[in-house]
């Protein structure tokens, strides 16, 4: 018998025990700020796109405030991700697993500052 991670499915979400109500609240609250971190980006590429026109050519301008949009979706659904898998490692009362999704999120975030400061130094 192989012993590894099961696979992350909604079905994991009958399985197993359920958690402290605090962990699955704490659980909620992060997937929230996840997604507030995407509507942040979406305002972020539509400022761009609206009042960068004058500053920003639209060459760059418009490939910047797409790969901003695609980034915040992909923060949406990488929060989805994180919220199914920590939920069902909480109620098969495992590890949580590592946050490697982290590691897009700051580069979105970085990406789409590093964009307003090339826009407000022109």
């Amino acid at each position: 018998m192989t012993v590894g991670p099961r696979p992350i499915s909604l079905a994991g979400l009958r399985q197993g025990v359920d958690p402290d109500p605090r962990f699955t609240l704490a659980n909620e609250r992060t997937y929230l700020a996840w997604i507030r971190t995407a509507l942040a980006l979406i305002a972020a590429a539509l400022a761009l796109e609206a009042f960068g026109g004058t500053v920003v050519p639209t060459t760059i301008r418009l490939p910047a405030a797409i790969t901003i949009l695609i980034g915040a979706v992909l923060v949406v659904g990488l929060a989805l991700w994180r919220w199914l898998r920590i939920e069902i490692a909480l109620r098969r009362r495992q590890s949580l697993p590592l946050p490697g999704s982290i590691v897009v999120v700051a580069l979105l975030v970085a990406g789409a500052g590093s964009t307003a400061i090339v826009v407000l130094i022109r």
